[in-house]
């Protein structure tokens, strides 16, 4: 039996995806929650837990990309075709944070609010825009003849645009539950005070996208209420709860670890049922990872510098916040 490499490819660009998800999610998260905290001194330490890590979080978007467009040229060039404008505005979205990030710390104290708009506006922006493309892509993507048949505005529809609106509340809670772990004192108890609402908000998001997928998407519903699938999804509800109720437990006991890493396993959760809900079509409905995959022989060459390329990032992925761990306090300055 030959080596399946759509599915090898499959899983690095889903393991990509999700590390993006996690790691930058929670940096855009600070920007989302940036409004809440009037304090300057202490958005400079809601913003230096992140400074020295945030620009290597991005490195797993452009793997994912590039490994999309190499193993499956077919779903890059239609799903980029089918979501240019929000793919354009997330990365316009990312442009003002990133930009924020360096600017802010060397304003004048009179010109400081103009790049705070910009982390909040680019922070907000990018996470939406990320929200509706995903929205969109549940909704499925028309392909005649290998190329897009749809039109340019397709992709904004009500489910996408609350898929938005929900990836805002799971990012905020994820940058909340963040800084939970990163700092102390009065920031610190803030987020305390924030992390409850946010995570009944998100049970309250996540309820109703789970019942407006099946009863929007037909394909879906079938493949949820599907054996086997069905022995796969069955947990899933079951652990959010858990992990909602462990997360709420630990925000009440004042914990500062296991916020976050409940938070963590509800974003993991959410992935694992799109994923359920997907599987394994790469352009839904009805294109597989096998229709889109390039020749083996493009698939087997560029496998073996990804495989090369991998270890390298998680292994500087670790170390730098290995080096960056502990409290970010005032006292800390710009990395």
């Amino acid at each position: 039996m030959g080596i399946d490499l759509p599915l090898i490819w499959a899983v690095i660009i889903i393991f990509g995806i999700m590390m993006y998800v996690i790691m930058d999610g929670f940096d855009l998260g600070i920007g989302i929650l940036f409004p809440f905290i009037k304090g300057e001194s202490d958005r400079d330490v809601m913003m230096n837990t992140v400074a020295p890590v945030w620009d290597g979080n991005e490195t797993w978007l452009v793997l994912g990309g590039a490994a999309l467009f190499g193993a499956f040229p077919l779903a890059y060039s239609v799903v980029l075709e089918a979501l240019y404008l929000p793919l354009i505005l997330m990365l316009i979205g990312l442009i003002f944070r990133g930009v924020a990030f360096e600017f802010r710390f060397k304003a004048r104290a009179d010109k400081r609010h103009i790049w705070d708009k910009a982390f909040i506006g680019g922070s907000l922006l990018a996470t939406f825009a990320q929200g509706v493309a995903l929205g969109a892509f549940i909704d499925g993507i028309p392909v005649v003849n290998r190329a897009y048949a749809g039109g340019g505005l397709d992709w904004l529809t009500p489910f996408s645009v609350f898929c938005g609106l929900a990836l805002i509340v799971a990012y905020a809670l994820l940058g909340c539950t963040w800084l939970i772990m990163k700092t102390e004192g009065s920031l610190q108890e803030a987020m305390h005070k924030l992390a409850k609402p946010l995570a009944l908000v998100l049970l309250l998001v996540t309820g109703i996208v789970s019942i407006w997928t099946p009863l929007t998407h037909a394909d879906i519903a079938g493949r949820w209420f599907s054996m086997p699938n069905l022995l796969w999804f069955m947990p899933v509800p079951l652990l959010v709860l858990l992990s909602l109720y462990v997360l709420l437990k630990a925000v009440s006991q004042r914990a500062h670890y296991m916020p976050f890493i409940m938070t963590l396993a509800l974003i993991f959760l959410g992935y694992s049922g799109l994923g359920i809900s997907l599987w394994p079509n790469i352009i839904p409905p009805s294109i597989s990872i096998w229709d889109a995959a390039s020749p083996p022989q493009s698939q087997g060459f560029i496998l073996v510098g990804t495989l090369f390329i991998i270890p390298f990032i998680l292994v500087y992925t670790f170390w730098s916040y290995y080096v960056f761990r502990g409290k970010v306090t005032h006292e800390d300055g710009y990395h």
